[in-house]
């Protein structure tokens, strides 16, 4: 294992571990890769933002993430604000009148 400052750890996965992972139907796969290819400008991330969390914050993002065993916090943020953002936005949009 590997551990960085911040206290996570990582397990570095060899080979053999890696051909246990089972992989996606070949259909999938090249759906998959159609769509990107055609949008992989438009899904690149580019824009990288920091965010910082007191100590009960991050306590209960790391009990949220035990929890419901989130192993992508990126994911798990990304998504939450995507939705509040998204969802503010159809609420509040400008009217006419």
């Amino acid at each position: 294992m590997m551990e960085r400052g911040n206290g996570w750890t990582h397990k570095l996965l060899s080979s053999p571990d890696m051909s246990r992972i089972k992989k996606s139907s070949k259909k999938s796969r090249s759906a998959k890769s159609a769509f990107v290819v055609r949008h992989r400008d438009e899904l690149l991330r580019k824009h990288r933002q920091v965010i910082y969390f007191n100590d009960p914050e991050m306590a209960a993002i790391d009990e949220y993430c035990s929890r419901f065993k989130v192993h992508a916090k990126a994911s798990l943020f990304r998504e939450a604000i995507m939705d509040k953002v998204l969802t503010e936005l159809e609420e509040n949009h400008p009217t006419l009148f």
